[in-house]
This record gives C-alpha cells, structure tokens and sequence, in this order.
C-alpha cells in the first residue's frame, strides 16, 4: 500500500487570476503558501481537511466531471455569504433525499462546488 502524507487537489484554469479571486475573495478560502511568481503563479488554499492548489494555466476548463465536495456548518449561511460576495449560485440549499443540505455553486470555470451541511440528525453524525 502507498503511504500517502499529504494531498492536495490540483486546479489548472484559464484565467488564475480570476480564479484566485473566486477562491480567495469570493469562497474565502485561507491560504497556506504561495510560491512562484508572475500571473501564473501558484496559490495553496487551505480546505478543510486538504488542499486546493490554484496554478499554472490552462487552455480549456478542467474535466467537465470534476466537482468539489465543502462541508459547512450553516450550508443557510453560506448561501447568503457567497451570494452577497456575488457567486454563481446554481442551485440553492436544499434538503436531499439522502439528508445531507446541498447547495451548489460554480467557479468561474464552470467547476461544479457542492456546499453540504451536515444536520444533527444525520447518519453521519450517529456515534455509537
């Protein structure tokens, strides 16, 4: 088995400043480093238990199958943060059949970002 020590996802768009921008300023993400220089430079965000790394450019949008996956506290106000800082909303929170709340936005690529609130009674919550 590989013993992996870290991991990060790695994101490769067509405008990296415009994405930076989305990423930090709109989606609020901290930083953790930043390395290179010039427009093409690279940004690591924190994201929760990983790492979105923002650099390099690219000549088309990544993988039309490629969606990230954030968990929030209060999917409710997340959804007024994100649309007051002007984020394409593309479907508001909702309650899902599986009991996760969803809601989903885009960045400016068109990568899909599902924000999920887990509830208090969720599965996922349960504890032995």
């Amino acid at each position: 088995m590989v013993h992996v020590l870290g991991s990060r996802v790695l994101l490769r768009p067509t405008d990296p400043e415009r994405s930076r921008a989305f990423y930090g300023d709109v989606l609020g993400l901290a930083v953790y480093r930043e390395f290179g220089t010039g427009p093409e430079r690279g940004t690591v965000y924190f994201l929760g238990g990983g790492f979105l790394e923002v650099s390099g450019r690219a000549e088309a949008p990544s993988a039309p199958g490629m969606r990230l996956w954030l968990q929030v506290a209060d999917v409710q106000a997340a959804y007024e943060e994100l649309r007051g800082r002007g984020a394409q909303v593309l479907r508001p929170p909702l309650r899902e059949p599986w009991g996760l709340i969803e809601m989903w936005i885009a960045d400016p690529d068109g990568v899909r970002i599902a924000v999920v609130e887990v509830p208090a009674d969720h599965p996922l919550r349960f504890r032995p």
